[in-house]
């Protein structure tokens, strides 16, 4: 290993002997370290490795963890603080959609989720691209993108390297407008990990490159890439650990750019129905929607608690709360609205936008509160609670949660159901909070467990969908399962018919099936093509007044008639994934967020 490390030193410094204009970088990917396992030593010693080397900047470029959970974050901290270079830091998919804090260990570890670094005649910029706390497509938030555009002016004229943990292709939902950003200035090159293979491709006409993980398939060792940038070409290598680099891609520097021309699709007024933009947020929406009789609340991703009057649409108050909000808000019963978030809960004063004073424990909330007729429901990390619905005070707690809540919980009468980030569902007693039972499919990896499903709970039987792909019935009173399916590819999308007679989930391929809620045995009544193809998006399904509504993961809204089992329209709102459908008591209206940052209203003429 020594003899290799020697070799493989002579080499880069005889390349930097050769180009010392050159900016020589290493960048790690897709590393999915978890404290003890193999690429934990894996990691040590590349590092030891890197630090011999005459590196510029080393960059992490994302799923440095498995979980995002505060313990394998330090750990990884711990390891890439032994980096002599300067080193830069993004986070990818794995930090920032299971994460136990919400994202804020991320912000708290390495100051921000996004870096600028000057390296003479290189800018090198790096953003995050979620999916944040959700299953769903990546999205670069839109405070980033105003953000990326007022960095990269300071260095206009200046070579740019762009870095993100996904590619400026499909899989981020707004990549054109992030491309477009990009082409007003003199990008080289667009890097970034996530598929753990060597690609190639254009995003755009900005080259870009998927750059190895840590750990590769087909036999490879471990490793990383380097990428080497001179004036007049881009040169990007394998590095296999105490192995000499072999060369993957090289292409000419190109500094000018066109951008994209975007056409959003176009739509017209459903006929019988109003569909109406109410408000387009400065940031992403992260949040379903909760409302009064006058007004509707939700949070955005730069901690602004928002009020805005439903009739005039213009903003009655917000207040900064310092992190993202992902929970749905609460209204409550004295004049109070309740913003659980990753810091805790806030409480503020509807009339005048004033912060209450307000004691609740200091732990991440990213999940959807219930009110119901014992209290407010609300699930936190390792926790959930029932509070008082007219002061917020705290009446029990369940703590007996292995990982955080993050749906929405279920109840009828006295039964309380939800899910969790480690692979159980639970019933507790709403009066008490004492477990009834338990359940689990059976799968190790919390990833494929109820963690974002809302359960339906009908006369006699409780059902899930997970990412196993499975549908679950299970018996209310015991949790026995009844049984299970996985004729279709179910995810997390889940509702049910106003009568609850009928069961219905929206698939991985893009369909509205309906199940019999009703039989013992597993029953498929019919389904819709509802046009989407391939969709993950976490957003429940709801029946409101005779019609089923699904949200897709690109901002598609589609209405169903249950009667004749026909798609009605589809709507192409926008182009990133719907949070969740909320009707409002008052009027009976469907209000959607977009992560965006646009909400809509959705009225029956």
């Amino acid at each position: 290993m020594k003899h290799f490390m020697k070799l493989f030193a002579v080499a880069m410094m005889a390349m930097v002997a050769i180009n010392a204009s050159a900016q020589h970088i290493a960048v790690l990917a897709d590393v999915h370290v978890t404290p003890g396992n193999d690429r934990d030593t894996a990691l040590r010693a590349v590092v030891e490795e890197i630090n011999s080397q005459p590196f510029d900047l080393v960059i992490m470029a994302g799923d440095m963890t498995n979980e995002g959970s505060d313990t394998e974050l330090a750990n990884v901290n711990s390891i890439l603080s032994q980096i002599k270079h300067p080193l830069a830091v993004i986070p990818g998919n794995h930090e920032l959609t299971w994460s136990q804090s919400a994202t804020k260990t991320v912000f708290d570890t390495w100051g921000n989720d996004r870096f600028v670094v000057d390296l003479d005649s290189l800018v090198v910029v790096g953003i995050s691209c979620g999916p944040y706390m959700k299953m769903g497509d990546g999205h670069i938030k839109q405070e980033d993108l105003h953000w990326l555009r007022s960095t990269l002016e300071q260095y206009k004229g200046r070579r740019v390297l762009s870095i993100n943990h996904y590619p400026l292709k499909d899989d981020l939902d707004n990549w054109q407008d992030y491309v477009n950003v990009l082409a007003d200035y003199a990008v080289v090159a667009h890097i970034n990990g996530h598929y753990h293979r060597w690609i190639r491709y254009q995003g755009g006409d900005i080259e870009g490159a998927m750059v190895r993980a840590l750990k590769m398939g087909d036999g490879d060792d471990y490793g990383y890439s380097i990428v080497d940038i001179d004036r007049q070409w881009v040169h990007i290598y394998n590095k296999r650990l105490g192995c000499e680099p072999e060369a993957k891609f090289a292409f000419a520097v190109c500094t000018e750019h066109k951008p994209i021309e975007i056409s959003r699709p176009e739509w017209q007024q459903p006929e019988g129905f109003e569909v109406a933009k109410v408000w387009a947020d400065s940031a992403s929406v992260f949040t379903r929607i909760a409302f009064d009789e006058r007004n509707i609340y939700f949070g955005n991703s730069v901690g602004q608690a928002r009020c805005i009057d439903k009739r005039s649409g213009q903003q009655q108050w917000s207040v900064p709360l310092g992190v993202s909000i992902f929970s749905r808000p609460m209204v409550l019963r004295r004049g109070h609205v309740a913003f659980p978030n990753p810091a805790g809960i806030a409480m503020v004063d509807i009339a005048s936008g004033r912060r209450v004073k307000f004691t609740a424990p200091e732990v991440p909330y990213v999940a959807d509160g219930l009110m119901t007729e014992k209290g407010w429901v609300q699930g936190g990390y390792k926790r959930i609670e029932l509070r008082n619905a007219n002061s917020g005070k705290l009446i029990w707690e369940y703590d007996s949660i292995f990982n955080y809540c993050q749906a929405a919980p279920a109840v009828d009468g006295r039964d309380l159901v939800f899910g969790a980030w480690d692979t159980n569902l639970r019933c507790l007693d709403l009066a008490t909070g004492r477990l009834r039972w338990v359940w689990n499919n059976g799968k190790a990896a919390n990833m494929l467990g109820p963690g974002n499903v809302v359960p339906v709970i009908t006369s006699d039987k409780v059902f899930v969908v997970a990412p196993d792909r499975y549908m679950t019935a299970l018996d209310r009173a015991t949790g026995r399962q009844i049984w299970r399916d996985n004729s279709v590819k179910y995810r997390e999308s889940l509702g049910h018919s106003e009568d609850y007679s009928r069961i219905y989930a929206k698939t991985m391929d893009g369909f509205l099936v309906a199940v019999d809620a009703t039989s013992d045995t597993f029953n498929m009544l019919w389904q819709v093509d509802l046009g989407l193809g391939y969709e993950h998006a976490p957003c429940i399904v709801a029946e409101v007044d005779g019609i089923v509504y699904a949200g897709s993961r690109r901002g598609i809204i589609s209405a169903v008639d249950p009667a004749t089992h026909t798609l009605l329209w589809s709507l192409p709102l926008g182009v990133s994934e719907v949070n969740g459908i909320d009707v409002d008591p008052a009027t009976r209206d469907i209000y959607v967020s977009l992560i965006e940052g646009t909400i809509f209203r959705i009225s029956r003429k």
